[in-house]
């Protein structure tokens, strides 16, 4: 019963993460580049009533990932949000009059495989965690790693480092979120406050690396690089962070790696896809539509 729960909060998460995004990426792409990787984007964005929209599913999406880390393993909750992509061929298919094309079915048909083979073969939860020197290296390292770019601006690179930056970052707010939610369910208050904080904090550089991304490249370049990098950095580090332990035997393991590729390729084909790409393409269109007629309006 707690499995299917988790499993359901953890698809609920990736079903509003896909709509935040979307909202958030047609506004996001309306903003000068000078303002990439500075809090004034932020600032900028703030301002508008569908990025606060869009902002606002994305919360919500965080708080049902927290509740399904309280009641399924992190190698379950991560590798779920790809339903986000599944939700999008919807939205592009019911809402934007795109037609889903065969290899778009078999794409999220994948993604539902993967899954489902993950669940299957993932470790039990548990609320214990590496030892306090190794989860700081480790937690550390993954953080250095995904504030890179921000040392990096001008660099040739720079756009493609981005999304990495995002999707990193995102991974470590997946871990200290099941780590924030471990302590309020064991009543470790101080150590739950202090994760609170720094998932804050993490989510803030998650936030302004994919806003970034977003002002120079197509959501559907930014948002499968961000999407896959904080499914598979998770289920790979979560035996060395968050405690858990695969099975010895050769067949699970090698059961886990056929389901996480089929999972990675199946999230990476759908958002590149036609119909995916529709729902943030009529948007775009639709508010340059507007732009242009207002700017007319006013010659």
């Amino acid at each position: 019963m707690l499995l299917a729960l988790g499993v359901l909060a953890a698809l609920a998460s990736g079903v509003l993460y896909s709509v935040g995004v979307t909202l958030q990426s047609v506004e996001a792409r309306q903003a000068p580049d000078e303002e990439s990787l500075r809090l004034s984007l932020i600032r900028r964005l703030a301002t508008r009533r569908r990025w606060l929209g869009g902002t606002g599913c994305v919360l919500a999406a965080w708080a049902a990932q927290a509740t399904a880390l309280t009641l399924v393993p992190i190698t379950i909750v991560q590798p779920a949000l790809a339903v986000s992509v599944v939700a999008l061929l919807f939205i592009s298919v019911r809402f934007f009059g795109e037609t889903a094309r065969r290899s778009e079915v078999v794409a999220a048909l994948a993604i539902v495989v993967g899954v489902g083979g993950l669940v299957v073969g993932s470790p039990v939860q548990s609320s214990t965690h590496a030892a306090p020197l190794p989860l700081a290296l480790g937690m550390g390292v993954l953080g250095a790693v995904a504030l890179a770019p921000y040392a990096l601006r001008g660099h040739h690179r720079f756009g493609a480092l981005v999304p990495f930056s995002a999707g990193l970052a995102y991974a470590w707010t997946a871990f200290s979120t099941k780590f924030l939610a471990d302590g309020i369910s064991t009543g470790a208050w101080v150590a739950a406050a202090v994760w609170l904080g720094a998932t804050a904090t993490a989510g803030g550089v998650g936030l302004l690396s994919e806003m970034t991304a977003l002002q120079s490249r197509s959501p559907i370049r930014v948002f499968p690089v961000v999407l896959v990098v904080q499914i598979v950095v998770p289920v790979l580090l979560a035996p060395l962070l968050a405690g858990g332990s695969w099975s010895p035997d050769p067949l699970p393991i090698a059961g886990l790696a056929v389901s996480l590729a089929v999972l990675a390729a199946g999230t990476r084909a759908l958002s590149g896809g036609r119909s995916v790409g529709g729902a943030i393409a009529t948007e775009e269109g639709e508010r340059a539509g507007a732009d242009a007629g207002g700017s007319g309006a006013r010659v």
